[in-house]
């Protein structure tokens, strides 16, 4: 079984996982995940969909949530590198609209997880990334919401690249803002 390390985020169940890497002449091995592993560390989820996507240099996902199915994720750069990030939208939590941002590559190989009631997202920083994450809800057409990605309120930091524009859908730019949901729900 490899190792993992597991470095907190300062926001509850949200945490930054670095596998051990065995590297040889050869090229290098990875355990991608180990249930007994991630459960010693604390990372207890029952995973039953894996997804995976490819995007161009510039492409902004999110902020994306599912209303009524939610869904915990474990996610990871395959190839390239995005800047990840979540966003606490659980009821009640004392971090509620707190976000959390991280480097994810092909060189890293750090894996981010991303508790259930949290809004999520990635910013593409190489030519390409092919993305993978874990899930333990199923999709479930009609059930996703989202928060602009650049709500004032969140505040993210996200890394802009000098000459390059932000490639999003049509979607994820007509969001509401945090605010404006706090207005349409008791959150």
């Amino acid at each position: 079984m490899g190792k993992i390390t597991v470095t907190e985020c300062g926001i509850d169940g949200l945490v930054v996982i670095e596998p051990t890497i065995f590297k040889d002449n050869r090229g290098y091995f990875i355990e991608t995940y180990h249930k007994e592993a991630y459960e010693a560390a604390g990372i207890k989820a029952d995973f039953v969909q894996d997804n995976q996507s490819m995007s161009s240099k510039g492409v902004l996902r999110g902020l994306h949530f599912q209303i009524n199915h939610p869904q915990a994720k474990l996610v990871r750069v395959l190839s390239g590198k995005v800047f990840d990030v979540a966003v606490d939208l659980r009821k009640g939590s004392k971090t509620f609209g707190k976000w959390f941002g991280v480097e994810l590559s092909e060189e890293n190989q750090k894996q981010f997880f991303v508790p259930e009631g949290f809004a999520h997202g990635f910013l593409v920083l190489s030519d390409t990334a092919v993305f993978a994450y874990k899930c333990t809800d199923f999709y479930h057409p009609g059930d996703e919401g989202g928060i602009r990605w650049d709500d004032p309120e969140i505040g993210i930091e996200w890394p802009m690249i000098e000459g390059t524009d932000l490639i999003i859908a049509q979607r994820d730019q007509e969001w509401g803002t945090l605010a404006e949901m706090k207005k349409l729900k008791d959150v």
